[in-house]
This record gives structure tokens, C-alpha cells and sequence, in this order.
């Protein structure tokens, strides 16, 4: 099939840029969200996600007429759903935005027409929620029009590249169908792509995060363990994984974002008999803030009152990106104990979260505060010296980057999670 224009729903951190990269390779875009204020800024020309790159891709887009943006849909050769799918409080998935943006295409829906699903869904949501309401149409998938997933696999701060680059998986409902996907990603994708079936599509994604759910479960086990034996976990690491078939992975306050930490509860909610590995990963990641709390108190003794400077707030070193962010769960404990927090992010939070809120100068965060703790290695963080903490007496290292002689012979004193030798 041949495409000369297409509908992406969905205008955050993979529904913009997919459409970028579709308009930069001359086809026809609309980008449609349900947020006025994204669709405001982005005819605007400007842009409501950092992502590098994208700002000059978006514009000239624009610039050129192939990128649009509306509150609604149009008739599109491809329709491509990239809304969020976050879970419940209960952990169950909340499949809305998906209903509502596959509603809203079904009035556009054509003979020929390609619809895509792209957000992380649980298993046989393509076949089970996506077909039935397009059905509504009149038209029958596989026959009429094609149907077919295609999971995201890229990594913020590299979305651009990972989106042409990366192997891609279509799985359509019929081999039809993800061959329509094939031909359509193929304007632009360079890396293989591989056809399967819908559901099996859907799994690989989930797969691909639960296993490094799983990973990082273990290595924040082994800093646990680490700390209860009086060893060094950072060190221990770097020598299991001199075994050519050993590669664990690093410590830290948690896991988060909007796939690692969230994938797997699909998996769990689908089939809670048959996943207690994954089940119990999940536990121990989200568990992870509870015990850099503990770790705090242990040296402190009771947080109530302590002026603490809280390093980085995203879930991930440099992205601007607080979805599930264990760093923003590990200030809302602190602040539960009476700890009095301040925090520095480089990236403005949009909207103040529990009372959080962030200034993107370090000198005024760590300002009369007594502990620095490091929860996000952002280039600015790693950039810091003993110098420019030497206000403060004591400081938390969650992520290892104070493992340097520098740190070591600083004034003040360095502690790092996972390291114990001293039986602190």
C-alpha cells in the first residue's frame, strides 16, 4: 500500500514525534489531541514535551504544510493510536483513552483504511476492544480495513533516532493487515521489520519491559542484601558481571515512567495465577522508595524536622518526564515523616504534584539544607563537585555517581545507597 496521508491520535512523547518523523518524509499529517491547550501550542509552532530534536522537526513540518493539528479527527488513509494507557489505583489497566480515541476514528473509517494501535495494551486488546467498536462502522476488520498493533520501543532523549533506527513488529489481525502496517511504517522505518499477529505483538512489548522490571527487581534486592551484610553492592556488581554470562544491572530509588514501571501490571492483571515472579518484581521496584527512607532513617534517626535537598525529581537521568517517578514518590515519604523538603530538577515540573514543588537552580535548593540527596543523575547532578554541596553535612547518594576519589576525601560525609561496610 501506498500512503499519502495520515491521522496520529495522540500528541505526547511517541503520538508527536511519530508524526514528525511521518511529515518529514513528505506524507500528510494530522495530529489530534483532546487537549486544547496541546493543540493551542502546538499550531503555535511551539512544543509542550522536551524531546531532542523535535522542536526543528515539528516546524518545519509545519512549515512545509504536512503536519497539522486539530481537536478531532479527519478521513485518513491510517489512523495511528498513540494515547496513554495508565493503570488504576487498583493496578488495572485504564483502557479509556484507547476507547475514546478508537470511538472517535469510527466515523472517519473507510474501505481500505489502516488503523494501528500503538499504545501498551494488555494482551488481545486489539482483537477483544479495538475491533468491536470499530466494527461500529459497518465495516469488518480484515476485510473491509485493516487492523493491525505495533508497539513503541524507544528510549526518551533518543526518540527521534530509535523511531527510524529500531527493529519494528506489526501484528495484524490478518496477514493482510500487518502487511498494511508494514507498508506504512516502511516510509520511514530503517531497522528491520518483523509481521506477526496482533496479540503476540502486544506481548512482545510487555515482555520486553517486564524483563527489565525483573532485573532491576534483583539488582535492588542485592543493594538490600548489600546493606545488611556490610558490603560495597556497587562493587560486587562490577565483579559478578566480569562472568561472560552474568550482566546485572544497577541499584537505585526505583522504577519508573510510563512503561517499566506499568507493562507488567498488565500481564499480572491478565493472568494473576501464572505471574508471581512478575508480580513480586513489581512489589520489590515499588518498594524500593519505602526502603531509601528507612536507609535515611537509619542514619538520622527521626526525619521530622530534617531540611533535606532532593536532587533530580524525573523518573530517568535527563527527560522531562515525571510519570511514576520514584524520586517524587521518595519526597512525598519524606514529607509524610515531616522531613522539610526542598528539590532541584533542571526540567520544570508542569503541574505541582502533592505539594512538590521544584526550582531549576541548584544553589537556591541546596540553600539551608542540611542533606543533599541524590535521586536523578541529570547531567547538572553528575556535574556537582564537593565544592558545591560543602553547606551540607551529610550526603545520600541513591544513584553511584559519588564514587570518586573527589567524593571520597570530601568534607562532609558520603553515603551510598548499597554500600555498608561500615555496618551503618
Amino acid at each position: 500500500m501506498k500512503f499519502n496521508n495520515i491521522c496520529v491520535l495522540g500528541m505526547g512523547y511517541i503520538g508527536l514525534p511519530t508524526a514528525s518523523t511521518f511529515a518529514s518524509r513528505g506524507l500528510h499529517v494530522l495530529g489530534v489531541d483532546v487537549n486544547p491547550h496541546v493543540i493551542e501550542t502546538l499550531n503555535k509552532g511551539e512544543l509542550h514535551i522536551v524531546e531532542p530534536g523535535l522542536r526543528p522537526l515539528v516546524q518545519d513540518a509545519i512549515a512545509k504544510g504536512k503536519l497539522k493539528f486539530s481537536l478531532n479527527p479527519a478521513e485518513s488513509q491510517a489512523f495511528i493510536i498513540a494515547v496513554p494507557t495508565p493503570f488504576m489505583g487498583d493496578k488495572q489497566a485504564d483502557m479509556r483513552y484507547v476507547i475514546s480515541a478508537t470511538e472517535a476514528i469510527v466515523p472517519y473509517l473507510r474501505k481500505g483504511s489502516l488503523v494501528v494501535l500503538e499504545s501498551t495494551s494488555p494482551p488481545r486488546t486489539t482483537v477483544d476492544l479495538v475491533r468491536p467498536i470499530l466494527e461500529r462502522s459497518d465495516l469488518k476488520a480484515g476485510t473491509d480495513f485493516y487492523l493491525a498493533y505495533s508497539p513503541e520501543r524507544v528510549l526518551p532523549g533518543q526518540i527521534l533516532r530509535e523511531l527510524v533506527e529500531n527493529a519494528r513488529v506489526i501484528g495484524g489481525i490478518n496477514s493482510e493487515s500487518a502487511a498494511a502496517g508494514r507498508d506504512l511504517y516502511a516510509e520511514f522505518v530503517q531497522g528491520e521489520i518483523f509481521t506477526t499477529d496482533a496479540t503476540t505483538a502486544e506481548m512482545v512489548k510487555l515482555m520486553e519491559n517486564t524483563y527489565r522490571d525483573i532485573n532491576i527487581a534483583i539488582a535492588n534486592e542485592f543493594s538490600r542484601l548489600a546493606d545488611r551484610f556490610g558490603i560495597d553492592v556497587w562493587e560486587a556488581i562490577r565483579l559478578a558481571n566480569r562472568h561472560p554470562r552474568v550482566k546485572i544491572l544497577n541499584p537505585g530509588p526505583g522504577v519508573g515512567g510510563h512503561c517499566i514501571s506499568v507493562d507488567p501490571w498488565f500481564l499480572v492483571e491478565a493472568a494473576p495465577d501464572i505471574t508471581p515472579l512478575i508480580h513480586t518484581s513489581r512489589k520489590v521496584n515499588d518498594g524500593q522508595p519505602h526502603f531509601v527512607v528507612s536507609w535515611l532513617e537509619r542514619h538520622l534517626g527521626s526525619l521530622n524536622g530534617k531540611r533535606i535537598c532532593a536532587l533530580g525529581l524525573t523518573y530517568k537521568p535527563d527527560v522531562d518526564d515525571f510519570r511514576e517517578s520514584p524520586a517524587v514518590e521518595v519526597v512525598h515519604l519524606l514529607k509524610q515523616k515531616g522531613a522539610l523538603v526542598k528539590a532541584y530538577d533542571p526540567y520544570t515540573m508542569r503541574e505541582a504534584e502533592g505539594g512538590i514543588t521544584a526550582s531549576t537552580d541548584i544553589a537556591s535548593s541546596i540553600a539551608d539544607c542540611d542533606i543533599a540527596l541524590i535521586l536523578v543523575a541529570h547531567q547538572e547532578v553528575r556535574a556537582l563537585t564537593p565544592a558545591d554541596l560543602k553547606s551540607v553535612s551529610t550526603i545520600f547518594d541513591t544513584v553511584n555517581i559519588t564514587d570518586t576519589p573527589a567524593w571520597s576525601s570530601a568534607d562532609c560525609q558520603v553515603l551510598r545507597l548499597g554500600s555498608n561496610r561500615n555496618g551503618g
